[in-house]
């Protein structure tokens, strides 16, 4: 009686050399990425509701934040989400004068929303919040805030340098449409944690 072999029982995708789903290994790394990353996110705004509730009562954000300004710092993150889109769009399409458009003004929406926040951090300081201190309520909040806040900058600032260096390639015909659409699962993800951020601490 004839053996049958493990690669003839296993259906062809599951039995080995093939990439899962049909992804590359680095848009494969890219998720792995961005799933790691999101659980630190979902880690420190977990620590986040915990010290909320576990305070009682907690600092008013009307009194603390301009909330039309946060408004449009949202509304700038968000609209570089669509525009990023668009150059992963455009990039497939082979039209590379519109994708290095629209990720220079992805990159406007980067800077944009960076100075927005910056001035948000600075107006909050010279009121007297830090990391330690909190002259609306809980010292936890300032901590909470600037360190959550404080994480997502620093990955808008990553997302800021992987756009301008993914703009230089294409403008000299080096990147790939693969290469637009790493830089844009990174930034989407960007602007994904960014609309937990916002619901937490300034609507919520």
């Amino acid at each position: 009686m004839q053996t049958r072999t493990t690669e003839s029982i296993l259906p062809p995708s599951w039995a080995g050399g093939v990439s899962p789903f049909g992804a590359t290994w680095r848009k494969l790394m890219m998720w792995w990425f961005i799933i790691t990353d999101g659980l630190l996110f979902a880690g420190f705004l977990a620590a986040y509701g915990f010290l909320r509730l576990a305070a009682g009562s907690w600092p008013d954000r009307s009194r603390m934040f301009h909330l039309d300004f946060i408004a449009l710092m949202t509304f700038t993150l968000i609209t570089s989400s669509a525009t990023m889109a668009t150059a992963v769009g455009t990039a497939r399409n082979g039209n590379r004068k519109l994708t290095l458009r629209f990720l220079l003004l992805t990159l406007l929406g980067a800077v944009a929303f960076l100075s927005m926040q910056a001035y948000e951090w600075s107006s909050l300081i010279g009121h007297g919040a830090t990391l330690s201190h909190n002259p609306w309520g809980p010292a936890a909040f300032g901590a909470t805030f600037f360190l959550i806040t404080g994480f997502h900058g620093t990955h808008v600032i990553t997302g800021a340098l992987i756009l301008c260096i993914t703009a230089i390639r294409t403008a000299k015909g080096i990147t790939q449409a693969e290469g637009v659409e790493m830089a844009g699962l990174y930034w989407h993800f960007v602007d994904l944690v960014w609309v937990f951020i916002f619901t937490l601490f300034y609507l919520v």
